[in-house]
């Protein structure tokens, strides 16, 4: 059975976000799924987020990763500061941009690209006009890491706030994995 890792960004990914969703979806096929809330959405700090996140991955040893936002830099973060098990898949959804100034996500940058993504396979998912990270840098990121990217046209920082609540490609992708 697929265990499905679920990490919000800045500001949890609470229902009807596409996150709470597919975390839904999962569990009602009685799929195993682990949704991590992360303390403190709202005012996050990298140090904790990361002890939070290296728990979570020793007890729940998760097959798939979905990263959405600010949890695609947590995802780097720990690929570039711990040694961790490969996943078999790894979902970077509208990463935020490496050069975010936001006051309540200082803790988080600078941040580098990573190495090793600590994955057998990746995909970044972009959106045409993301307000956290523009298309170009999106491209770059993806060329940098040596991974595909889907690019999603005007789907925002794809929340719920731009239409993803219910989002069936991600389930549907989550699905057909086989390994």
């Amino acid at each position: 059975m697929k265990r499905v890792l679920i990490l919000h960004g800045w500001g949890g990914s609470d229902f009807p976000h596409w996150q709470s969703w597919l975390s839904g979806e999962i569990a009602k096929d009685y799929g195993c799924v682990s949704f991590l809330k992360l303390s403190n959405p709202d005012f996050p700090n990298k140090d904790k987020w990361m002890e939070e996140l290296s728990k979570e991955l020793d007890d729940f040893r998760p097959d798939i990763v979905v990263c959405h936002s600010l949890a695609n830099i947590l995802w780097f973060h720990l690929c570039n500061e711990l040694k961790i098990t490969k996943v078999e898949k790894l979902f970077l959804v509208a990463p935020a941009s490496l050069e975010c100034r936001i006051e309540e996500l200082k803790s988080f940058f600078p941040c580098k690209i990573p190495t090793n993504l600590y994955a057998k396979e990746a995909l970044l998912v972009a959106s045409t006009n993301d307000p956290y990270m523009d298309l170009d840098e999106a491209s770059l990121l993806a060329d940098n890491l040596g991974i595909e990217m889907l690019i999603l046209q005007n789907a925002g920082h794809i929340n719920m706030d731009s239409g993803y609540g219910e989002w069936p490609w991600i389930l549907e992708e989550i699905k057909n994995i086989s390994y």
